[in-house]
């Protein structure tokens, strides 16, 4: 009675034990009847249960060690855990680096350009500003010329300083016209200016000529200067000056 408990008892331990194993699930039954014949039939109790450690050491062993199908399936987690991680040597960082620091150089080259363009823009404007106030001052300057007297001498030396302030007006435009105006442009307008100034004589002279030979004929001729000079200088800057 004893023995069969024993026996029974064994039987469990040992089925639970191999059916742990992958090594030994397929032949567990054999390996129990095995295990129970050497039990039924060996008299030293020492023996037997000296069999029975060896074997539950073989046993815990054989689950300790992994098997070809676990060392399959860590290989492959492996294999696609490297082949999914980011390759260090990939340049998109340093690419998408080196586009933002370009979009960089070239939003500040535009940015550069336009600040440029504005600058000259309002240079150009200022300049124009300028000399239309200059316009102005010179125009109040002329027309605050008193004659000392009322003698042909006195009015002859007022209209010839009026004629001399809008003739060095008048080249000082010119000059700034010369830096502004392109090489085309600027040829058009010398052109332009010389036979402006031999309409201008013309004009002068043939209004002098009413007073030929008196003493007025001086005075009406540098008055008509004056006057042209001053119209001139109005439409250099209004229609050239930039």
């Amino acid at each position: 009675m004893l023995t069969k408990l024993i026996n029974l008892v064994l039987e469990k331990i040992v089925r639970l034990m191999f059916k742990r194993t992958i090594f030994f699930a397929g032949n567990w039954k054999i390996y129990v009847k095995v295990v129970l014949k050497v039990g039924i039939t060996m008299k030293n109790k020492q023996i037997f249960l000296m069999v029975l450690f060896t074997i539950a050491f073989v046993l815990l062993a054989a689950c300790g060690n992994p098997t070809n199908k676990d060392i399959a399936a860590s290989t492959t987690n492996k294999d696609s855990v490297e082949n999914n991680a980011p390759d260090s040597g990939d340049n998109s960082p340093v690419n998408v680096q080196e586009d933002t620091s370009t979009n960089t150089s070239t939003n500040s080259d535009d940015k550069e350009s336009s600040n440029f363009n504005n600058s000259d823009k309002e240079v150009t404007e200022s300049k124009k500003e300028e000399y239309l106030q200059k316009l102005n001052t010179t125009k109040q300057a002329t027309e605050e010329l008193k004659a000392t007297d009322s003698s042909t001498f006195a009015l002859k030396k007022v209209e010839n300083d009026r004629w001399e302030m809008w003739d060095a007006l008048l080249n000082e435009v010119y000059g700034v016209l010369k830096e502004q105006l392109t090489t085309e442009e600027m040829d058009q307008l010398r052109t332009e200016q010389r036979n402006w100034l031999k309409q201008r004589d013309d004009t002068a002279l043939e209004a002098s000529l009413k007073y030929k030979g008196g003493t007025e004929e001086h005075l009406e001729y540098v008055a008509v200067l004056a006057n042209l000079t001053e119209e001139r200088c109005y439409v250099l800057v209004a229609n050239y000056m930039k």
